[in-house]
This record gives structure tokens, sequence and C-alpha cells, in this order.
């Protein structure tokens, strides 16, 4: 019973992990990488979602504003079988749309504006950090493994 228990929930069952570059290039519009599955007993893997994540941050103490916006997904719709004590490994590519904020599309229009809203985010403190998430379905599981990754751009 104990180990039923231990499966619903995950324990001794697949670990994920994501295998990512430092750094993505925006003009290739999506970034590739691997996904590592373990596990101590053998157990199958049904499916993966993927998510290229922005956390927009903006704004000091009670006024700072945190957004959160999905820049692109997928679902590796492909079931594994992860051996026991063994490893699995699939590789990805993600595709995504990095989205300019206003401020950004100002700071393009040329030179001038670009000096402006450099002052202008640091004035504001906006941060943008980015960051891809994995998610695996494993079959007889409640509780997916899952991983996260933060990612740069070049």
């Amino acid at each position: 019973m104990f180990k039923k228990v231990k499966k619903w929930l995950g324990i001794e069952g697949v670990k994920l992990e994501l295998v990512l570059p430092d750094i993505a290039f925006e003009e290739v519009e999506a970034v590739s990488g691997k996904i590592r599955f373990y596990s101590k007993n053998e157990q199958k893997v049904q499916f993966i979602k993927l998510a290229m994540i922005e956390k927009f941050s903006r704004g000091r103490g009670k006024e700072k504003l945190v957004d959160e916006y999905v820049l692109g997904e997928m679902e590796i719709d492909k079931s594994l079988e992860v051996p026991a004590e063994g490893m699995v490994e699939i590789g990805f590519t993600l595709p995504f749309q990095k989205v300019d904020s206003p401020i950004d599309e100002f700071g393009d229009k040329n030179f001038l504006t670009s000096g402006l809203t450099k002052v202008a985010k640091v004035i504001r403190k906006v941060k943008s950090e980015y960051r891809i998430e994995a998610e695996a379905k494993v079959e007889g599981t409640a509780l997916n493994p899952f991983d996260k990754k933060p990612i740069r751009f070049h």
C-alpha cells in the first residue's frame, strides 16, 4: 500500500530536468534544448508541456507591478518509457514571440529616443526576466514532475 501512495504522489518516480543554452537569440524566435527524465521505478510519461514566460516588473516598493506573459508554448504529445534507474532524453525546439512594451517601441524609432528609453527604464526600475517551464504528465501519478530554468536574450 505504501508503494502505491508513493507512486501516486510521484515520490521515487520520474524526475524532470531541463537542459538549456545560457542565451536565446531573439532573431531566431525559437530556443532548443533537451528534457531529461530519471526514475527509480519504471514509469510512462504521457505528454510534456513547455512554455516560455516573461516576468515584467516595474516600479518600486508598494507601487511595484509585476505581470507575466506567455511568449510561447507547446505540447509534446509523445509517450515515453522511463526505465528503472535509467535516463531518457528528448530534444525540443520551442518557438516564441517576444513582445515589446510601448516604451521599447518608442525607443526603437531612432537613436535619440533609445537613450531616453534607457533612462526612463532605470528611473521606473523596469526589468524583464525570462524562464522556460516544463511539466510532464506521468501515468498513475497525481503530482506531475516539473522544472523551470531562467534564460537570457542576446
